[in-house]
């Protein structure tokens, strides 16, 4: 038996923070599945070498790049998106900063302020950008939180504020757009491989200590986060808003 739950044929999605890590993994699972992706980061090259990429492999993909925490950068990839195609329908809210690792207390302003820009203003400006495109049409935002936005990371004060607040702001957007069609949605990664999470799987004596708190005794490869995205853009989960979903290997039981 197959199905088309997972079918986005016709659809445009924009991924940030997509030229490496989950999001490189996200733009590419959702160009599999028939989507055509804007693959976006900061840096212009490194997001054409992913859409380039996906190109070479049958799908359809476009490369811009956008620094979130700018909000000039958001309203110039709005724009391009308004005239290039007149629509958006997926936006998956990846790119996120976290400069400082070390006790709350000692936070300086400028690491304060880089985490808040990218993770709360800019995370909230994307979306609201999108949910103006796809009012009329519907769509699908998913936001990548963290399990530290429900059990705070030790050192990682600021940022696990700011990913709390990406929890309440997943729910706002649903209560407010859900009238809309517009589904929005958060995904909770545990510890995964990234480079962004290399202050802990870089670090032996830290990285044991995670493990011990982790049923499944591992951290999470970027492709196993994906498929979660996929879930809740596709149609598979109509019905599914407001919702976080955590994927952490049991960290959190």
């Amino acid at each position: 038996m197959t199905t088309t739950l997972f079918d986005l044929t016709g659809r445009l999605a924009l991924v940030t923070g997509a030229s490496r890590g989950i999001g490189e993994e996200v733009a590419r699972l959702l160009a599999d599945q028939g989507a055509h992706v804007i693959v976006s980061s900061r840096k212009q090259d490194a997001c054409e070498k992913v859409a380039e990429s996906i190109r070479a492999n049958g799908g359809q993909a476009s490369a811009f790049a956008c620094h979130i925490g700018e909000l000039e950068q958001i309203e110039a990839i709005y724009q391009y998106i308004q005239q290039e195609h007149g629509k958006l329908d997926i936006l998956v809210n990846n790119a996120a900063a976290n400069p400082y690792y070390g006790h709350i207390v000692d936070t300086d302003l400028r690491a304060f302020q880089k985490t808040v820009d990218v993770n709360i203003r800019g995370y909230f400006y994307m979306s609201s950008n999108a949910c103006k495109l796809m009012q009329g049409n519907g769509g699908a935002i998913v936001n990548v939180a963290s399990v530290n936005g429900v059990r705070p990371g030790d050192k990682q004060g600021i940022y696990s504020i700011s990913k709390s607040a990406i929890i309440g702001m997943t729910k706002s957007f649903a209560l407010e757009c859900g009238p809309d069609n517009i589904r929005v949605n958060a995904l909770l990664p545990g510890l995964t491989d990234t480079k962004f999470a290399g202050a802990l799987t870089g670090n032996e004596e830290v990285l044991n200590v995670w493990l011990k708190q982790i049923p499944l005794r591992r951290y999470a490869q970027p492709s196993e986060m994906a498929g979660t995205i996929l879930y809740l853009v596709s149609d598979a989960s109509s019905f599914a808003t407001g919702s976080c979903i955590t994927v952490d290997g049991g960290y959190l039981i």
